[in-house]
């Protein structure tokens, strides 16, 4: 196995830490989970760059790269629904987020059944930068929560009209890039 795809298994161990840092409830969770969250984005980035540079790019990696962002992402969601205040971050825009992975997950199946590697999309790429960018918002407001507990108006108006920009945003790619992938891939949903 070669170092792009051992750093693709390695974001998924980092995700099961990740979330379980978010989920127990114990002094500075919050700010582990951030930080077990940024390492993995950088495995993320690093997997791809190293994959590109040095010629390693293997369909495994095609597969299990993009695989392995959805549940990063998904599990952060999900985690992340009961800990944001104000409802800025929604169970049905989770709900959208995720519908649009299995979906997309679905279609590479379908493909890869066909004997077709479907990569990423330049489109889901940005797509999943905001996704990421909206979570590590969420998680720096936690973890800042964690070193000023006595202030939490201060962060409410960032909270509200931040967070639900970020979502916004990233509900909208999504959604786009949902579309997009299955127009540009709709010829393998006809039968044959």
């Amino acid at each position: 196995m070669n170092l792009p795809n051992s750093l693709t298994l390695l974001r998924l161990g980092i995700t099961v830490f990740f979330v379980a840092s978010l989920t127990l409830v114990y002094p500075w969770h919050a700010t582990v989970a951030l930080a077990l969250f940024l390492l993995a984005t950088l495995t993320d980035y690093l997997d791809g760059e190293i994959a590109r540079r040095k010629n390693l790019i293997t369909d495994f990696g095609k597969l299990m790269d993009p695989l392995a962002d959805k549940v990063l992402t998904a599990s952060a969601f999900i985690c992340l629904i009961p800990l944001i205040p104000n409802g800025a971050l929604p169970a049905w825009t989770v709900i959208i987020i995720i519908s649009r992975e299995f979906l997309i997950t679905g279609l590479r199946l379908l493909a890869s059944s066909k004997g077709i590697i479907l990569p990423a999309e330049k489109l889901g790429k940005h797509k999943t930068a905001w996704q990421m960018a909206a979570i590590i918002f969420f998680l720096v407001q936690l973890s800042v929560g964690e070193f000023f507990p006595d202030s939490p108006s201060t962060f409410s108006t960032i909270w509200s009209y931040g967070g639900s920009g970020f979502v916004t945003i990233t509900v909208a790619l999504t959604i786009f890039s949902g579309l997009a992938y299955f127009w540009k891939n709709r010829s393998l949903l006809t039968e044959e």
